[in-house]
């Protein structure tokens, strides 16, 4: 008995919306894939890698850290290098903790010279904050200032400021610190060139002299874990102060052949030190993590079969409509 035209015909339309509908199935199945594994949440990364904000210290401004910024993105992590507003330590310590209040997801934050007293207090009462990482830095006892800490470990920084009065509106005034000019490369930035130190003594920007006179109400490194960067031939905060706090608050410590800024000087052990912090804290151990030398880049995007972008769509739903097709013509036989 043969079947009749319209049969026939009713056969075959519905084979293809069937084929169609399938291979519709495929192609946005495929093409979402990739989407998937870029996903962006919160203010975080696709791999969950928290915020690092970065927090310079006196004399400097944020570009301090372009070397280790540039690193770290390339490592997949969300950056900030808020300014420091170098006004005194609880202006500074409220100013950065209202940076931290913008910020969604888990944090990282670091702190060069005196931006490591500003982090110990500004951390404090912020829940996401998971590591502080302390680069040649301050790290302040509560009732401690950076005067009492330089009193008890003397550096050659005692010599190397000039004062000079300022004003601001409604007749506040007070004192600012500046590198003497000639003690910059001396001083704060030996390991780097000559002329490199001559730019940073030109563009400076002073400190007041309350970031160093007024005492730390909080220390957040007792309650969140802490790594920390000494430099053994750190001119500007005595080596041996960087020993004993880094000792007193139980934090991770490493020790480099750098001058003061080894932030500029050695972006990629500085950078290294922030990652290390950044996984162990990622990882809800708390501790030193992975070796140094087992960090240091993102996760490689995933790709379908290794083939991305619309060659690989196209050859999964390619692949899928064939299939298909092949089930549907041995069901109709």
């Amino acid at each position: 008995m043969t079947a009749s035209p319209v049969l026939d015909s009713r056969r075959r339309a519905r084979r293809s919306h069937l084929t169609a509908a399938a291979c519709a199935t495929v192609l946005c199945a495929a093409a979402a894939a990739p989407a998937a594994a870029d996903g962006h949440g919160g203010g975080g990364t696709s791999s969950g890698k928290p915020t690092v904000v970065l927090v310079h210290g006196a004399f400097a401004d944020g570009s301090s850290w372009n070397g280790v910024v540039e690193r770290l993105e390339q490592r997949g992590y969300t950056v900030m290098a808020p300014a420091n507003p170098l006004r005194g330590l609880h202006n500074d310590a409220t100013y950065i903790s209202s940076v931290l209040d913008s910020i969604k997801g888990p944090v990282v934050l670091a702190g060069h010279s005196y931006g490591g007293a500003v982090i110990s207090s500004a951390a404090a009462g912020h829940s996401q904050v998971k590591a502080l990482v302390y680069i040649n830095a301050l790290m302040p006892d509560v009732g401690e200032s950076g005067a009492s800490l330089a009193a008890r470990f003397p550096s050659a920084l005692a010599t190397a400021t000039r004062s000079v009065p300022y004003q601001e509106g409604h007749g506040q005034s007070g004192t600012d610190l500046y590198l003497k000019r000639d003690k910059v490369y001396p001083v704060f930035a030996a390991c780097l060139p000559e002329s490199q130190a001559e730019l940073l003594g030109i563009t400076q920007r002073p400190a007041a002299t309350t970031a160093f006179s007024e005492t730390a109400q909080v220390a957040a490194w007792k309650t969140i874990p802490s790594w920390a960067m000494v430099g053994r031939q750190d001119m500007t905060i005595n080596p041996e102060q960087e020993r004993f706090q880094a000792r007193r608050a139980h934090s991770h410590t490493v020790e480099i052949n750098s001058c003061h800024v080894s932030l500029i000087a050695h972006p990629e052990a500085v950078a290294d030190l922030i990652q290390q912090a950044a996984t162990a804290t990622a990882s809800g151990s708390g501790s030193a993590g992975p070796s140094l030398a087992a960090t240091g880049s993102a996760a490689p995007r995933r790709e379908l079969t290794g083939l991305g972008g619309v060659a690989g769509v196209s050859l999964v739903a390619g692949a899928g409509a064939v299939l298909i097709g092949r089930r549907l013509r041995r069901r109709s036989r």
